[in-house]
């Protein structure tokens, strides 16, 4: 069994924008702390859901119908193959649950490397 997580520690450990750090997985699963700051691409995910769960700050997440907006505690899931745009005016910290391996734009061509915090 492991050591407790700090989610706040793990945070504090980098300061790059869209770069997600695995910090434990979970059922074949990465959990990711990230922070997030400008507009990210359109993107979808045909194969998985999209989990996002504010820890601190106000995210957008735009829809092609709507606009999904979260403060800290409250989570979103995006359904697979919805196109979504995560949008923060300000840093955002966020709590990221994905398939081990899912590429975060969609495309493994532009996705970012996964990095452990």
């Amino acid at each position: 069994m492991s050591d407790k997580i700090a989610l706040a520690d793990k945070l504090s450990t980098f300061h790059d924008h869209w770069s997600p750090r695995t910090i434990t997985t979970f059922n074949d699963c990465d959990v990711m702390v990230v922070k997030v700051k400008g507009e990210f691409t359109w993107h979808k995910h045909d194969d998985t859901d999209d989990f996002f769960l504010v820890l601190k700050g106000i995210l957008d997440i735009e829809l092609r119908d709507r606009t999904v907006t979260l403060g800290p505690g409250e989570l979103f899931v995006v359904p697979k193959g919805v196109e979504h745009r995560p949008v923060a005016r300000e840093e955002v910290h966020l709590l990221l649950i994905e398939p081990t391996g899912t590429p975060n734009t969609g495309d493994r061509a532009t996705a970012a490397s996964r990095k452990l915090a």
